[in-house]
């Protein structure tokens, strides 16, 4: 005998309970089931985002952001502070605090939509049953007339810096530090080591990065990201390109480190050694063997552009799927999936996913990169605004970095937007608008934005793509 619902999604993170709440909202009877574990042990929704990546990520990055503002900026305000010291412990309370409020607002969100949470481990079989293991060993089945699979992404090991979990650890181990590491090695220089060495440098730590890679950033804009590498060696980052870790080893309460770069082989000393390469799919123990799913060389699952999978009426969405691993790209595939199943329109505009990294200046962008749009063959046109000529910025005390904006020659198409500066996060916002409804740059040119703001970097910046910039000089 078997529970029956019309909708079950297995996952319960940020592609999950969008697409439970969704299908709820259509008038839907739905049913998630997580399995998360936090590490004492207890059950929470909302997956790696809000448990041990996006949310206490971000707390984090803020109160090491005030830290460093306290020290090197109030000064310039006028502001005498004294000796500032820093209370770890306290620290960690708050972003444990908030991670808390949030996990527990899904089951809110849940229970005013609708939606029956169920604690446990699903597995998909044959015929759309799900079979949901619980903590205490009992199982039990639930039959849905679609299935939705979000279960996510874990971080990659390497073979080379075995995981310990003490001296060798991931990023969420790396978020719950109770001392700040004195000497702090991070493999890897993507958002996740950028965001994680930021907040642990700030605190005190010598932070040293090995990208294995001899391009940084080679995902973004090239003159943002030559922008950003030399602000973070302002910072005190030090990053190091073309690093290849073929050993790492825990001897003596430190790691002992060897990496190769086109100067040989060398040698680091660290306290701690946070493993930051990327993630991957998770779908261990999900996928009966008749289930009818099938994964790609790379362990994703396979789907067509509205996320169905080879399987009728049982769909995948988020990082366990191609395309970027981004939070906001997993709740908008989530919805999709939810709007279709209920027979209503869904789509997502995968040119139009925004990409943040929350550093300081921190970084965004969306659409594609001018390299993106030289290979490409089309005619183009750039223009920049640097945020040393915002008065808002300078206000700020923030006046690092510029607005980019890449458009087509021919049509005048807005094809890319790249900001490295303050708030940058927020800013993009406006661009992704604008891409969405296939804006020009006259467009953006014609908008009226208030002054004085940040916003008018972007003004400016699509001014300068028609060298008719007001507050900048045009080159």
């Amino acid at each position: 005998m078997s529970d029956q619902f019309d909708v079950v999604v297995i996952g319960g993170g940020p592609a999950g309970y969008p697409a439970a709440i969704r299908a709820a909202q259509n008038k839907l009877k739905v049913a998630c089931v997580d399995e998360w574990r936090n590490a004492d042990g207890s059950h929470a929704f909302g997956g790696t985002c809000l448990n041990a990546g996006c949310i206490p990520s971000k707390a984090l990055l803020e109160s090491t952001e005030l830290l460093h503002r306290a020290r090197h900026e109030f000064a310039a305000h006028g502001i005498k502070t004294g000796a500032i010291t820093v209370d770890l412990a306290a620290m960690q309370k708050r972003r444990a605090s908030i991670v808390k409020t949030m996990t527990g607002g899904i089951l809110a969100l849940f229970k005013s939509a609708g939606v029956v949470p169920i604690e446990g481990h699903g597995r998909l079989l044959a015929g759309n049953q799900v079979e949901v293991s619980a903590p205490d060993g009992t199982k039990r089945l639930l039959s849905a007339n679609d299935v939705v699979l979000a279960t996510g992404s874990v971080p990659v090991r390497l073979n080379s810096a075995p995981h310990d979990g003490r001296y060798i650890v991931d990023s969420w181990n790396a978020l719950e530090f109770d001392a700040v590491p004195q000497r702090l090695g991070i493999v890897g220089a993507g958002v996740i080591g950028l965001e994680l060495g930021s907040v642990w440098r700030r605190l005190g730590s010598e932070v040293t990065m090995l990208e294995a890679l001899d391009q940084f950033l080679p995902m973004a804009d090239q003159t943002i990201a030559k922008e950003a590498l030399r602000h973070f060696k302002k910072l005190g980052l030090d990053v190091r390109l073309g690093a290849k870790v073929a050993s790492a080893k825990a001897v003596g309460g430190a790691v002992s480190v060897v990496y190769s770069t086109a100067a040989g082989e060398q040698t680091l000393q660290v306290d701690k050694l946070v493993v930051a390469v990327g993630r991957r799919p998770y779908t261990q123990d999900l996928l009966a063997a008749d289930a009818g799913i099938a994964l790609d060389q790379r362990g994703f699952i396979e789907v067509d552009e509205h996320c169905r999978t080879r399987a009728p009426r049982v769909w995948a969405v988020g990082d366990v799927i191609r395309g970027p691993m981004l939070a906001h790209k997993g709740k908008e595939e989530g919805v999709m999936a939810a709007d279709l199943i209920a027979g209503r329109f869904g789509e997502v505009n995968y040119k139009v996913i925004p990409s943040v990294i929350y550093t300081a200046p921190e970084i965004a962008w969306v659409g594609q990169s001018e390299e993106q749009v030289k290979a490409s063959g089309r005619a183009y046109k750039c223009g920049t605004f640097p945020f040393a000529a915002s008065g808002r910025a300078r206000a700020m005390e923030a006046s690092q970095g510029m607005a980019k904006i890449v458009s087509a020659a021919d049509d005048d198409e807005i094809l890319g937007v790249h900001i490295i500066g303050p708030m940058a996060g927020e800013l993009i916002a406006e661009a992704v608008l604008a891409m969405e409804y296939a804006a020009s740059t006259e467009d953006l040119q014609r908008t009226i934005h208030a002054h004085p703001t940040l916003s008018e970097a972007l003004h400016e910046a699509a001014l300068a793509v028609d060298k008719r910039a007001i507050d900048s000089i045009n080159r």
